[in-house]
């Protein structure tokens, strides 16, 4: 899982990202391709 800054370009990699929060921090989560995993915070 990559941890990054800003997550808005991450997003746009793949049409089934998500931007989701939790425990106050910011992920990007896929289904399908779990290599695109990030986080913020």
């Amino acid at each position: 899982m990559k941890v990054k800054n800003s997550l808005r370009s991450l997003k746009n990699r793949h049409r089934d990202c998500r931007v989701v929060r939790r425990k106050g921090r910011v992920y990007v989560i896929n289904k399908t391709q779990p290599k695109f995993k990030a986080r913020q915070g």
